[in-house]
């Protein structure tokens, strides 16, 4: 065994360490797969493991190997590190075999012999925590003794302390790459290469005017190989291994200043610095660096922050189209008007005295700003804008995964998750234990709906109370706007009574910013621990699952605030002298005189704009940093603890690699993108600026995600993923969403459709003269309840009539009070604009999403000469074996009768074989055309 295992490596310079001891073999439990030894006793005495170096070897060499990612034979690579935590027994009772029978306690032991002939073997007594500690060793051995079998090569830590951390550096020589390539069917060109000949004419001369015109903006790439993976999932959710990264090219420290020709340095000063915000992003070199699933994520983010550009073009033409119109708009000017100045109804009982509507001049100007027939047109361009980016995604997806060698990628069958695989043995045992044997075989080996359906109960009760806890967060802050405004109504200081709205409206934004932050955090530790609860049987499921739960609880987390302003404030207020109150003496707030659209406006902005500041960028930021700071102050305090003046030694590259935060994967990438992205369609009718404080906070966080996986991550496993998954369906979904909730905007919380109805059937001369006249409703005071009048009224003459916004009968009419004909005129149409509105916008959807292939032409022409080329390539090699097989019969022609039977039974045997290399041939093509 031990020639064998020695025999693995390569040696250099003919130095082994040297194991005198023997090492137990208890019991080693199945890792990852690996084939599982006998349990019986193995002696390692005098056994030789290449790559092992004994500390005099160490010390001869220095202990470090150059630049810090290769053995220390300076030739071997470091391809990747396994890192763990070890800890030696501080004291062992030992007690001879046969003193058995006197201890008084059960204990573990462990059974070794000393190596010798003629001596005892020894009863080592352990506590659970030594067991614990051996039976991890126990597993990393084998585990490392299968990596020697499989082919790789290692090099290990010497553990000289008591406790500390030790890695376990992996070299795959070039034949294990090639057998893996190989498992994977990655392809490499042959003879002949093919080239993309793009369409001539006026599209061609565009795109080279176009490619030099961007020429500056390219970055400068050079070609570099792609790393190998190994995966040890199962054992580091066992904690025998801590961590298991490939290292970086180079010190992530000396970026700046190293020499090094490397991949990292290339991204580092082509991409992950601010500096080079205006230049594209090098996605071939971060998928040859980092694989293709966090490439694919690049370039998503990349095409997305490029249609971001055009968006934000147009929403400052809408922006600046209110601004010129603004002096123009009818609706405004009768509202500023102090010569027709219109009696305004109390805002509140008691405290609040009756007001001019002149004083919300400024409001009615600023809501003009984002309330213009302009934001219609927006809407539309913005739900064609998400169907084309989608559309141009898939393009560009095609267009990667070809060039990427993906297109033929089969999803292969993952193995289950440890979590699952324990559930599985537990059922297993349990179903033993009370003997059950009328349950199917297949029932034991896996987990049925019956098992996992107090997980789906916990599930389901868990998400509704956190949808709640949403609803009632919002609940909360709208309480605080009530009850604030009432408060400082009754203020003696006539400013802060002038500014309620303004006070209040600031406050409660900030209050429901800082509570969505903190919900986001919990929301996305909840749906970790709920998902975990499921029990999923594999990581991508697991993965998928995670991503529904937090997505839902981050949506309405983030959106019920939005949503409160724009569809229920201000619906459920009542009327004058009946009005809805909360609390026995709070009245439900009202929307602003100008309407809630300009209300609405502010609260987007500041969620949005906050949420990118703040959770978005400091976040990512301050939190990865403080971790690792953490992490590299414990360990430098363990190593003080064990500090050897012999054995200190320059930190290593894995030991630099090690400090850094590990990566956990791209679903908070995804999911903070992803909303944005909400909130650049859903409610862009509300606000036309979106989408270019989207462009400037995805300009910087390209650059800050680029220098996070370069400079402040460890090395991600490549993993290679021809698609981005789950998160194109959200992305599909939101887009499919935001053409209701725009339409729903447009109709319900501006003034588009009031405004259309009256200049269309209502106004005498087909303009908007006298359209707020048409929409304040008229009240009798006298009507008021007792005790809801104005105390000590200092209005400037006598009120008898006063008025508010709604479509109601005025007290003179036999109906008074009732909601008036022009009620219902307006009502129906706001409905028809909602259903005209979603279905010209998703008739125009479907048109553009046929107009747009999904294959680019230039990838189907490529795709077709493949095509053809193995076509005619098949064809020549069966016409070879046809003309070899003509020649055997006409050569039997001249043997004896019994040789030439033989000889045609061997041609039959050839043109059987012949048939099935052909309907291989067929197989093969068939499945080229499906892809």
């Amino acid at each position: 065994r031990s020639e064998s295992i020695g025999s693995s490596f390569s040696t250099y310079n003919n130095k082994y360490l040297t194991v005198p001891q023997i090492r137990p073999s208890v019991h080693f439990g199945r890792i990852n797969g690996a084939f599982e030894p006998s349990g019986r006793m193995e002696t390692h005495n005098n056994s030789k493991i290449n790559n092992y170096l004994d500390g005099t070897q160490v010390e001869a060499r220095g202990g470090t190997s150059p630049g810090g990612k290769h053995f220390r034979d300076s030739k071997r690579k470091v391809d990747y590190v396994l890192a763990y935590h070890y800890r030696k027994r501080a004291s062992q009772h030992q007690r001879s075999i046969g003193s058995l029978g006197h201890l008084h306690r059960p204990s573990p032991l462990a059974i070794i012999s000393n190596g010798e002939m003629g001596k005892k073997a020894q009863m080592i007594e352990m506590s659970p925590l030594d067991a614990l500690e051996e039976e991890k060793r126990e597993q990393r051995e084998e585990y490392e003794r299968n990596l020697v079998e499989a082919g790789l090569e290692l090099e290990k830590d010497i553990e000289n302390k008591s406790h500390g951390l030790s890695f376990v550096r992996i070299h795959a020589p070039w034949n294990v790459l090639s057998r893996e390539a190989e498992f994977l069917k990655i392809k490499m060109p042959t003879k002949k290469m093919y080239e993309i000949k793009e369409e001539g004419g006026i599209l061609k001369k565009l795109c080279e005017i176009w490619h030099k015109a961007t020429k500056p903006l390219q970055p400068k790439l050079l070609t570099f190989f792609v790393s190998f993976f190994l995966g040890i999932t199962t054992l580091i959710a066992n904690n025998v291994y801590d961590a298991a990264y490939p290292l970086h090219d180079v010190c992530i420290h000396n970026l700046k200043h190293s020499s090094l020709a490397s991949m990292l340095k290339l991204l580092y000063r082509e991409w992950a610095r601010y500096g080079a915000f205006y230049k594209y992003q090098p996605i071939d070199l971060i998928r040859k660096y980092f694989g293709e699933k966090i490439g694919l994520y690049f370039a998503w983010l990349g095409l997305y922050t490029e249609f971001l550009i055009p968006s934000s073009v147009v929403g400052i033409i809408v922006f600046l189209y209110g601004c010129i119109t603004m002096e123009s708009d009818i609706p405004s000017k009768e509202m500023c008007d102090q010569e027709k100045a219109f009696t305004m109804c109390p805002l509140c009982d008691k405290s609040c005295d009756y007001w001019n509507l002149s004083t919300a001049c400024a409001t009615a100007r600023a809501s003009h700003l984002f309330d213009n027939p302009a934001t219609v047109f927006f809407s539309i361009f913005m739900a064609l804008w998400a169907t084309m980016f989608l559309e141009q995604w898939k393009r560009l997806q095609m267009r990667l995964g070809y060039f990427w060698d993906l297109t033929g990628l089969e999803e292969e069958e993952e193995h289950p998750r440890p979590e699952y695989e324990t559930k599985v043995r537990q059922k297993k045992l349990k179903n033993e234990t009370n003997k059950k044997d009328n349950i199917d075989e297949d029932e034991k080996e896996k987990l049925t709906w019956r098992d996992r359906m107090p997980g789906y109960l916990v599930n389901v009760a868990s998400i509704l109370f956190m949808i709640t806890l949403t609803f009632s967060a919002v609940f909360g802050v709208t309480v605080y706007r009530i009850t604030t405004a009432a408060a400082l109504s009754i203020s003696k200081n006539e400013s802060t009574r002038s500014n309620v709205r303004v006070t209040v409206t600031a406050t409660a934004v900030i209050i429901n910013l800082v509570v969505i932050l903190i919900l986001d955090e919990i929301y996305g530790a909840v749906a970790k621990w709920l998902t975990e609860m499921e029990v999923p049987k594999t990581e991508k499921t697991f993965e998928e699952r995670l991503i529904l739960k937090a997505f839902l609880l981050k949506f309405v987390n983030s959106y019920a605030p939005i949503f409160y302003v724009a569809f229920f404030k201000g619906r459920f207020v009542g009327r004058p002298g009946s009005y809805v109150y909360v609390f026995d003496g709070y009245r439900m707030e009202e929307c602003a005189p100008g309407g809630c659209l300009m209300e609405l406006c502010i609260q987007l902005s500041i969620i949005m704009l906050g949420k990118q500041l703040i959770q978005n960028n400091l976040f990512e930021i301050g939190i990865p940093y403080l971790k690792m700071l953490f992490r590299k102050l414990k360990d430098e305090r363990t190593e003080k603890k064990e500090s050897d003046s012999n054995h200190s030694r320059h930190p290593q590259q894995w030991d630099l690699d090690y400090m850094l935060e590990p990566f956990t994967g791209l679903t908070p990438e995804y999911m903070e993108m992803i909303i944005q992205f909400g909130f650049v369609t859903l409610f862009v009718a509300s606000f036309p600026l979106a989408p270019v404080f989207a462009l400037l906070n995805n300009v910087i966080e390209v650059r800050l995600d680029a220098k996070k996986f370069v400079s402040e991550l460890r090395r991600p496993d490549t993993v290679r993923e021809k698609d981005i998954g789950i998160w194109y369906n959200i992305l599909s979904g939101i887009g499919k969403f935001s053409v209701i909730i725009n339409a729903f905007v447009i109709s319900v919380t501006s003034d588009f459709i009031p405004r259309l109805v009256y200049q269309y059937a209502y106004s005498q001369n087909g303009t908007m003269h006298g359209f707020i006249n048409h929409t304040l409703s008229y009240f009798n005071v006298s009507h008021l309840k007792p005790g809801t009048q104005p105390d000590n009224s200092q209005f400037e003459q006598e009120v008898v009539f006063c008025r508010y916004k709604d479509y109601r009968e005025p007290p003179w009419s036999p109906n008074q009070y009732e909601f008036s004909k022009q009620y219902w005129s307006v009502l129906s149409a706001r409905l028809a604009f909602v259903i005209l509105f979603q279905n010209l916008v998703m008739f125009l959807s479907a048109l553009v999403d046929w107009m747009i292939p999904d294959i680019p032409k230039d990838i189907s022409e490529q795709i077709k000469k493949e095509k053809s080329m193995l076509v005619d390539f098949f064809l020549k090699e069966e016409h070879e074996k046809l003309k070899l097989i003509e020649s055997f019969i006409m050569r039997d022609k001249h043997r004896n009768k019994g040789e030439t039977k033989g000889r045609r039974n061997r041609a039959a045997s050839f043109c059987q074989f012949s048939r099935s290399q052909r309907g291989s041939f067929t197989s093969f093509s068939s499945q080229h055309t499906e892809v």
